[in-house]
């Protein structure tokens, strides 16, 4: 079925199969629709990008949760009405903009057709559940040899995530102790994993039951059940010895934030990751932010963690990646192109081991 579909999409330019909504509703998993003759990206291909056939592709949760707040929202992150959804890729570089092997700075090996690349794409009506995509430099790296396309597919958001709230705040080889709240899902295993064993941390993590050996195996010393645990009042007895808090969840009691002041250091810093858009979650998040300690605020750095893609940490993911200090987690069987709306439901479940993957084409 994909090898047939993919001529057809070759044999003409202006098309390409692709899954896409245009008003998601609640559910964008229920809006989706495919479409074997949808518009490609553009040509001619602007000078300052790629022209990549994606192989693999992996949902997160920003690409349900944004439509469904609404057109205007979507409208907003992708300049159209009828968009495909999706940021991260693993794909083959089909053609290189004028532009693209100029900038050094940016890239040391000239790009070629036929490099296996993988990264992360935003702000385009163009997604990653779609079979082309227009990547620039900074979202589009080469695959190692040694690293599967489905693996790699999943590093542009979740892995890089985990990296961004990791690094600025702790300090490699120090053994500083790292509470990562929420780490079975797709940020949470790889947080685990690079506090662990690329940085040198101690962790400590939250979960169900059922995940409590995944964590365990991934690299965390303590995992605390959250369902039979009061994990505040576990993290409260340990006293003030965390310098980092991950928070994966962002719909936890507000109090995970202000019973910080007697968990983490005077020095450490609390990271919120993501969070729900319903009005609870954002009133949450807000009294995080703003609230005053005097009137019950947490006195502790909070941050709340807005990613950035960046070359070179998709560069460093790969290589820990080759190295074996981290290992994506994929929930389950890859999903079959025709089956993505699955993936998206699962997604939505917030029950998800790992990441979720979608092989989009061969």
């Amino acid at each position: 079925m994909a090898d047939s579909s993919h001529k057809d999409t070759k044999a003409n330019t202006n098309t390409m199969r692709a899954w896409v909504y245009r008003k998601a509703g609640k559910s964008l998993a229920s809006a989706l629709t495919l479409d074997t003759a949808a518009r490609r990206p553009p040509m001619p291909l602007p000078a300052d990008k790629l022209l990549v056939r994606v192989t693999y592709m992996s949902p997160n949760p920003a690409d349900h949760k944004v439509p469904e707040i609404g057109q205007i929202a979507s409208l907003a992150l992708t300049r159209s009405f009828t968009a495909t959804p999706g940021m991260d890729y693993a794909g083959i570089v089909e053609e290189v903009g004028a532009k693209v092997n100029h900038n050094r700075a940016l890239s040391s090996t000239p790009y070629k057709p036929g490099d296996k690349v993988f990264g992360r794409v935003e702000g385009t009506p163009f997604g990653t559940l779609g079979e082309y995509i227009q990547p620039t430099v900074t979202g589009c790296v080469p695959l190692p040899p040694s690293v599967s396309p489905a693996s790699a597919s999943t590093l542009g958001t979740a892995a890089q995530t985990a990296y961004q709230t990791l690094v600025p705040y702790v300090r490699p080889g120090a053994g500083d102790e790292v509470f990562v709240n929420g780490g079975s899902g797709g940020v949470g295993t790889f947080a685990i994993q690079i506090a662990a064993k690329a940085l040198g941390c101690v962790v400590t993590t939250s979960c169900s039951a059922r995940n409590t050996e995944l964590c365990a195996s991934l690299g965390a010393t303590t995992v605390l059940d959250y369902t039979s645990t009061d994990v505040t009042a576990a993290l409260r007895a340990r006293g003030q010895v965390f310098r980092l808090v991950v928070d994966c969840v962002g719909g936890s009691p507000a109090d995970l934030y202000t019973a910080a002041n007697d968990y983490l250091l005077p020095e450490g810093t609390f990271v919120q990751v993501g969070g729900g858009f319903s009005p609870s979650a954002l009133a949450a998040t807000a009294s995080r932010a703003i609230r005053p300690s005097f009137l019950g605020g947490g006195k502790r750095r909070y941050k709340f963690h807005l990613l950035t893609t960046k070359r070179d940490d998709l560069v460093q993911l790969a290589q820990w990646v080759q190295e074996g200090k981290i290992e994506p987690v994929i929930d389950g069987e890859v999903y079959p192109f025709e089956q993505a709306p699955k993936a998206f439901e699962k997604l939505q479940t917030k029950r998800t081991r790992g990441n979720l993957v979608v092989k989009v084409s061969d």
